[in-house]
């Protein structure tokens, strides 16, 4: 039997019930990889920071109270985890910094942002193509996943894992915040960064060579 209710799934979890903790990894595992994924580089350390997880999970079920939903504090104990493991890979970035602009832009000049007197302040100045409509793009969808794939495994730390949780994940900008514990406006930037590179790098397939059908 499913158990929906997260608060029966906790009291499941803390009565030591297996079925339960089986559903929550079947719900929970691939994002928690996805997201282990941003912070260290290989498959045995992704498997590693999210079986620490779990450990993580059931030794401290009995302390969880409630103030967040389940999902968030199981992925606040994988960001511990994974960044405890990045440091070990010598690549973590203080999360302090990742709104700096020597760090990572948004891949764009500030001329195609339109300014203070613009129509709408800070949107683009011309959108990029949208390449969803795009028949073309259609055709080439499998292609121009891997491409989204590839831009979002080269962006920064905090970028990645923000795109991951809102764009892949489906997580609000407040979820995010707490649970990567940085400012809601932080987390706009950074969401904002990643989303301009990802769709620079669409771009550029895109009315390339290699984007367009023959």
């Amino acid at each position: 039997m499913v158990l929906t209710s997260g608060a029966a799934l906790v009291e499941a979890l803390r009565r030591g019930d297996e079925r339960a903790f089986a559903e929550v990894v079947e719900r929970y595992h691939p994002m928690l990889r996805r997201i282990a994924r941003g912070y260290v580089r290989t498959d045995e350390a992704v498997g590693d920071v999210v079986q620490e997880t779990w450990i993580g999970v059931l030794r401290g079920i009995d302390r969880f109270e409630g103030r967040s939903s389940l999902r968030t504090w199981v992925v606040s104990i994988l960001v511990n985890v994974a960044r405890s493991h990045a440091v070990k890979e010598a690549r973590t970035v203080p999360f302090t910094s990742l709104t700096r602009d020597d760090e990572a832009g948004s891949g764009f000049g500030p001329e195609q942002f339109q300014g203070a007197d613009g129509e709408y302040p800070g949107h683009w100045t011309t959108p990029p193509t949208p390449w969803t409509e795009n028949p073309e793009a259609s055709a080439l969808a499998g292609e121009t996943r891997s491409i989204v794939a590839q831009a979002v495994a080269a962006l920064p730390e905090g970028q990645r894992s923000v795109i991951t949780l809102r764009d892949v994940d489906g997580w609000s900008g407040p979820e995010v915040a707490e649970v990567l514990g940085i400012s809601e406006g932080n987390q706009r930037v950074l969401l904002h960064r990643a989303r301009a590179k990802v769709r620079l790098a669409l771009d550029v397939h895109l009315t390339s060579g290699e984007g367009r059908l023959s």
